[in-house]
């Protein structure tokens, strides 16, 4: 068993554990995780392998190779395996593999409790979610072509189209609109006037998963405008992988990671 707290070096990669097979880092908010088409700048992925060139451990048989992702704004605990065997042994075995993954995140309370109504200490988020024009995820609401849900593009920027501009695209086109299973476990840890932190665990691993479950419940994460939040408390999105624990593959050994969200976020009004 690993336990880890907080890091000294907030905002920087740290490789916190690595064996032959397997890297678990530090991912900082506003870090891609990894590399894509049309992508620019630096990577969890490509710090990790600098890391591994300064002192002297990379090479062709030793160096990372992605098994999962996190989104560019989240940030937390994230595992890498180290050689493509490896890799293929994770991911071919992730979801018996990897026993827990827990988030914290700190959203708004809903704007509107008469649509909303207030989310019990407890429950399963399970709603299907769908991507618009940008590959931003969201809850499709059946009948529902809102045209009050502002699209963002990347770049933060509001646009004429909606988060369900997709679906009327599809419906220009006569074809349906694709929507995938989603399934979202929600604890609450603290309650105020204005704001709810939540600890989350996923059954399923969906791009914008925790983001779009929430705010389709009301409760958007602070920083989190492409999901219409209201608040820049911290000046990021406030998402956080807490928690990893894994069954090691080649040894069965448990291994558990922990790595605590900013301390700011327990202390919010």
């Amino acid at each position: 068993m690993y336990l880890l707290g907080k890091a000294k070096k907030m905002g920087r990669v740290e490789i916190l554990y690595k064996d032959s097979n397997v890297i678990i880092i530090y991912k900082p908010e506003g870090l891609l995780s990894v590399s894509f088409s049309g992508s620019r700048g630096k990577t969890a992925q490509g710090i990790i392998e600098q890391i591994l060139r300064k002192t002297g451990e990379y090479s062709a048989k030793y160096r990372p190779f992605v098994v999962h992702r996190l989104d560019r704004e989240t940030s937390g605990l994230m595992m890498f395996a180290t050689n493509e065997r490896a890799q293929k042994v994770i991911m071919d075995n992730w979801h018996s593999m990897v026993t827990s993954r827990k988030y914290i995140a700190l959203s708004e309370n809903p704007s509107n409790f008469k649509k909303y109504g207030i989310l019990p200490d407890a429950g399963i988020i399970n709603d299907n979610i769908a991507y618009n024009a940008y590959n931003i995820g969201y809850v499709p609401e059946k009948n529902n072509l809102k045209k009050d849900f502002l699209n963002y593009s990347k770049d933060g920027k509001k646009h004429k189209t909606n988060f369900y501009s997709e679906k009327i695209l599809d419906n220009q086109r006569k074809r349906p609109i694709k929507e995938i299973s989603a399934r979202t476990h929600f604890k609450v840890l603290n309650r105020w006037d204005k704001f709810t932190l939540f600890e989350l665990e996923l059954d399923t691993g969906r791009k914008n998963q925790i983001r779009a479950h929430l705010a389709s419940k009301g409760y958007p994460l602070v920083g989190d405008f492409n999901y219409r939040a209201k608040s820049d408390l911290f000046g990021r999105l406030c998402l956080h992988a807490k928690s990893l624990e894994y069954i090691d593959p080649w040894t069965n050994e448990e291994k558990k990671f922990l790595y605590d969200p900013p301390k700011e976020w327990l202390l919010s009004n």
